[in-house]
């Protein structure tokens, strides 16, 4: 069976990147192919990586405030595409946000403290939901 594809991505102004980075190892460790976008995407950049990428998941790290405006646009532009990758959030992100992001399009949202190992359970399981 082949790895699961992550793409993991920095979206808009935030411009701390060490929290992403540790995620992309975990992933990387549990056997994962990660491709990371680096600091300052659009969701459109986002999106067009994921499909031309054909990734499974697509992991967002918010820590900007921006995430009830980003999420949201990337869902769509998701739909818009036709991409079957589940949309993963994660970061600084108010837990009364979690609901109105998953009703958004964000198959999970990953909040902050959450151990490495966990996150890469809830990324597998996200690639699982995908494909069922």
């Amino acid at each position: 069976m082949p790895p699961i594809r992550v793409l993991v991505a920095k979206v808009g102004l935030d411009g701390h990147d060490r929290g992403v980075k540790i995620v992309a190892r975990a992933l990387r460790d549990a056997g994962m192919d990660v491709i990371y976008t680096g600091l300052h995407r659009t969701p459109e950049e986002v999106v067009a990586a994921a499909v031309q990428e054909d990734v499974d998941v697509i992991g967002v790290s918010l820590l900007s405030g921006a995430h009830m405006t980003l999420i949201p646009r990337i869902a769509t532009l998701l739909r818009e595409a036709s991409a079957e990758a589940a949309l993963v959030v994660g970061g600084v992100i108010p837990d009364e946000d979690v609901p109105a992001l998953k009703a958004a399009g964000a198959a999970d949202v990953v909040l902050q403290d959450t151990p490495p190992d966990e996150v890469v359970r809830r990324v597998r399981e996200a690639a699982a939901g995908r494909a069922s």
